[in-house]
């Protein structure tokens, strides 16, 4: 038998439901109010930028991969003996000013993502292993931080009282050697010692990697039960080439210097001047990346061979197009590419557009051999998650990740294209004067639908978002009748009332 009733959060939202002992349905509508707020996931935790959308939610309310006893783990699996655990240490381990090798630094402003001023230290070593260090300069803190081309101009004069923190990662084997992959480190500018809580953008600190794992393709899992010593492990990862904890199959960026600012006034920091240093770079960035095919370009003979169930180098591909092409003929970074099947579906737009500068750059480090759809290098696979992208970018804002490009999405026409991507899968995303629905407006959410049986059946509207009232109504009973009979709804003003039928 079936009945129907209303659940509305927030009063403005009026969500039809069906509920019986043999089946139901549901719609809901939307309304469009103010500007996008920024992203909250409602717990106790800083806002949400930098921050995986599925955290693990403790007991205590508080998010597992915010805790210090995350980043513990952490460190524990990749530095066991501590050997990073100062800055002076990091470098001397991996042979920053001293080893034999070759080492190149960069200064440039990081206008897409962070907004720092950033002075770039790269190292690659005979054996292959790469490390990077990077001091990050900001002159105006705090919460609306945006970027300047006064934080490039203070990295470039190395101006103490900007210095907020420095950034490392390596490409080395784990502690009992193996394939190499990237371990994420923050260090005190002041002290050198290693901080396993971070601010990166005004939001509050965030355990150690969560910050650098949500955009450079890690994963956020959760801690196994304690071993013998009483402490929980980092995950191990079973689809991994290493099979090491804290191999959190995390990947490097190439360097869009497309993207980046230079300084046009000061001698030996301009793009021209640093092309060169930038491209090497960019070469040594991609023998980090596994290769699923042989391949007799020079520039690929660093690459070991992917493994069926891992990333398979999709970056790749960036890098080589922006060279000119495989043998990477070209000596200037030039970012026009589009993946083949975004040009074939007509979709070079959205691509240059929307994807290249607001997704890609976090997306295309995701994914394995087995389900790489995450990734957005077809059109196919950006379609298939159409419904994902209105959940997260129109409804719950929580992408793009990152607060600076999170400003520049939503002050642009981006959201516009996104819409109109939407509209095209069938998807309600305008009001009806035609703008965009903003994030930040109430959206009932009573759950999927479902048979119950007869008696008491918990009713739940807990992932309803921006609600801060409810209220439910039993509309239509059995063949649509009214009133209901046979039925009650206790408490409807809760969040989760009680269904109870007495019809069979």
């Amino acid at each position: 038998m079936r009945y129907t009733f209303l659940h509305a959060p927030a009063a403005a939202i009026v969500t039809a439901l069906l509920v019986a002992s043999c089946g139901g349905g549901g719609s809901s509508s939307d309304v469009r109010v103010g500007s996008p707020p920024e992203p909250d996931l409602g717990v106790a935790s800083p806002k949400s930028f930098l921050m995986f959308p599925n955290p693990q939610v403790q007991a205590d309310g508080t998010l597992q991969t915010l805790s210090q006893g995350y980043a513990d783990a952490y460190y524990r699996a990749i530095d066991p003996q501590n050997q990073r655990d100062t800055f002076a240490k990091y470098k001397a381990t991996n042979g920053f000013d001293t080893g034999t090798g070759e080492q190149i630094t960069v200064v440039f402003g990081d206008r897409r993502d962070l907004g720092y001023g950033r002075r770039m230290n790269v190292r690659r070593n005979p054996d292959g292993t790469l490390a990077f260090y990077v001091e990050n300069y900001l002159i105006q803190a705090g919460p609306d931080y945006a970027y300047s081309p006064n934080n490039l101009d203070a990295a470039i004069i190395r101006d103490t009282q900007f210095f907020i923190g420095i950034n490392a990662i390596e490409f080395t084997p784990g502690p009992n050697g193996g394939p190499a992959f990237p371990k994420f480190y923050n260090y005190d500018p002041r002290t050198g010692a290693r901080r396993t809580q971070v601010d990166l953008d005004g939001r509050g600190d965030k355990a150690m990697p969560g910050p650098c794992i949500s955009c450079h393709g890690g994963r956020g899992d959760a801690l196994t039960p304690p071993d013998s010593t009483g402490l929980p492990r980092f995950n191990l990862v079973q689809n991994g080439a290493s099979l090491t904890r804290g191999d959190v199959q995390a990947h490097l960026h190439p360097f869009e210097a497309d993207v980046f600012d230079f300084s046009t006034t000061r001698p030996g920091f301009a793009r021209t001047e640093q092309e060169a240093a930038i491209k090497k770079i960019n070469t040594w960035i991609l023998c980090s990346y596994p290769i699923a095919t042989p391949s007799q370009f020079p520039e690929d003979a660093c690459r070991r061979a992917a493994i069926n169930s891992e990333w398979q180098g999709t970056e790749a591909d960036l890098i080589k197009a922006a060279y000119g092409g495989d043998g990477l003929p070209n000596a200037t970074f030039n970012d026009t590419y589009v993946p083949q099947s975004w040009l074939v579906n007509g979709q070079s737009t959205l691509y240059r557009n929307v994807i290249a500068p607001s997704c890609r750059t976090c997306h295309a480090m995701r994914g394995t051999a087995a389900q790489s759809d995450i990734d957005f290098t077809s059109y196919e696979k950006f379609k298939g998650y159409a419904d994902r992208i209105k959940a997260h970018v129109i409804d719950r804002n929580n992408m793009p990740l990152a607060k600076i490009v999170f400003d520049a999405f939503w002050s642009s026409d981006k959201p516009q294209q996104i819409a109109t991507f939407l509209q095209d899968q069938g998807y309600t995303v305008r009001d009806a004067k035609g703008a965009v629905l903003q994030p930040g407006r109430p959206i009932a959410d009573p759950g999927p639908d479902r048979a119950t049986a007869t008696g008491a059946t918990k009713l739940s509207a807990t992932n309803s978002l921006y609600a801060t009232t409810y209220a439910w109504s039993i509309v239509s009973g059995p063949n649509g009748a009214t009133p209901a009979t046979g039925a009650t709804l206790s408490d409807p003003a809760a969040a989760q009332p009680t269904f109870t039928t007495t019809t069979t």
